[in-house]
């Protein structure tokens, strides 16, 4: 997480922390000021009523100022340059109208207003020099103006101490600036990244409570998606059953039979048998989703498999007048896969292919051995469907909307179960639609 301060925040952060450190000079002056009238009045019982006055009438302006400048939002640097200066003049003018053996007491009480604002202020260090060379040039304005002693006298009666007090003080505001501007900073840094982590906070919070929704909205779909397949599969279950027992009565009277109702009724059989064995893997919802999916593997050749597909199919393409071309192998192709599951494989992918080609289209079905692998392929050269439209159909339940005015469209749950079944028996399944057409590639392991 990384927080910018930008100059016009340190600036205002800066600028409040100032006046805070300004406030405490201001009214602490204020408190405190006057009561240095107390030495007046021990040391200098003469004038200690005069300056008395004069150190309130220094404090109510100081005050006066403090107020205007906080309503005008002017400069705190000006407000206690004005309030220094005013300070230092009463001091220094003191200093050289009392008796030389009480100056060293003034000296001093001038030297820790000096040291207490240095201790405190927080500005440029420049200002600081500026106001102790403003209260060296205020004595000497005054000692010219007033005093009737020589300047070594002054000097050896305090004066040498407040000057080295004086100037050691100027030393403080540096080291008392670049600390404080520190912990400005320091402290904006905080409330930022409080700011950020609370934002955070929020938005994970939010996207909690969507993912708790959805999740909800999830579980709830997934329970009618069940509920569903037991009701559709129960009620297939009893059709099937049905479509035994009625081919079952015809077989029995099969000496009434033509050889191509014989053919024909074999084939009912056949498909009834491997629609009852899929529906019975199909039920258990959780095997369904499961990763390890139980099939009977069994060898057989795949290129007869494919070839009863092609012929179950033929007399469905020829009713929407497509070819079915067949480049079936003719010889044995031996793999180890459940044989009903491989060849719904292919019958999924063949009717979809017939379901969404053109009419007077041809499509070729070609089988071939490829690298020790069966290949299985469905060329379409017709109008393409779209990759976009196969792989909402290949990726789970999608509606596919055809854009070329064929009104037909399904749920690609077909081909979501041809690419799941040839992915769980350890085979391939790819696909492709551009301007060359549909394209379909099944690949599984032959047995040498």
């Amino acid at each position: 997480m990384f927080v910018q301060i930008s100059n016009e925040e340190l600036i205002r952060e800066t600028s409040k922390k100032a006046w805070y450190q300004t406030n405490n000079i201001i009214w602490t002056i204020i408190l405190l000021y006057p009561t240095f009238s107390i030495i007046d009045y021990i040391y200098e019982p003469n004038i200690w009523l005069q300056f008395l006055i004069g150190r309130l009438i220094t404090i109510m302006l100081i005050l006066g100022l403090h107020n205007l400048f906080q309503a005008k939002k002017y400069s705190y640097r000006i407000l206690l340059h004005i309030s220094f200066f005013m300070l230092s003049a009463t001091t220094a003018m003191l200093c050289n109208l009392v008796n030389i053996q009480h100056l060293n007491i003034y000296f001093l009480l001038f030297a820790t207003i000096i040291l207490f604002f240095n201790l405190q202020v927080f500005w440029e260090p420049l200002n600081s020099i500026i106001q102790t060379l403003m209260a060296f040039l205020l004595l000497a304005i005054f000692y010219n103006l007033l005093s009737e002693y020589n300047l070594d006298l002054i000097l050896s009666n305090g004066g040498q101490i407040f000057f080295i007090i004086a100037g050691i003080s100027c030393l403080v505001p540096r080291a008392r600036y670049k600390v404080i501007q520190r912990e400005v900073r320091s402290q904006i840094m905080i409330e930022k990244s409080n700011e950020q982590l609370k934002q955070q906070n929020k938005d994970i919070n939010e996207k909690n409570n969507l993912i708790d929704h959805q999740y909800e909205q999830l579980r709830k779909l997934d329970s009618q998606k069940n509920s569903f397949i037991n009701i559709a599969g129960h009620d297939l279950k009893n059709l099937i059953g049905s479509i035994i027992m009625s081919n079952n009565m015809i077989r029995e009277e099969d000496f009434r039979l033509s050889s191509d109702q014989k053919e024909f009724v074999g084939y009912i059989a056949e498909s009834a048998d491997k629609m009852q064995y899929m529906l019975n893997k199909l039920m258990d919802v959780k095997e369904i989703e499961s990763p390890d999916m139980k099939f009977n593997m069994e060898i057989f050749d795949i290129n007869v498999e494919v070839m009863h597909v092609f012929k179950g199919l033929y007399e469905t393409a020829l009713m929407k007048n497509i070819h079915l071309v067949d480049n079936i192998l003719k010889l044995p192709l031996n793999v180890r896969l459940d044989k009903v599951f491989a060849g719904q494989v292919f019958q999924n992918l063949l009717s979809n292919a017939i379901k969404f080609s053109q009419t007077n289209n041809s499509i070729k079905v070609v089988t071939s051995l490829q690298r020790q692998r069966f290949v299985f392929e469905i060329i379409d050269e017709g109008i393409a469907i779209g990759q976009q439209e196969l792989d909402m159909m290949f990726n789970k339940l999608k509606t596919l909307n055809d854009t070329h005015g064929v009104t037909e469209s399904r749920l690609g749950l077909g081909l979501s179960i041809a690419k799941l079944m040839t992915q769980e028996m350890g085979g391939e399944l790819s696909y492709r639609s551009d301007d060359n057409g549909n394209y379909f590639r099944v690949e599984f392991y032959v047995i040498n």
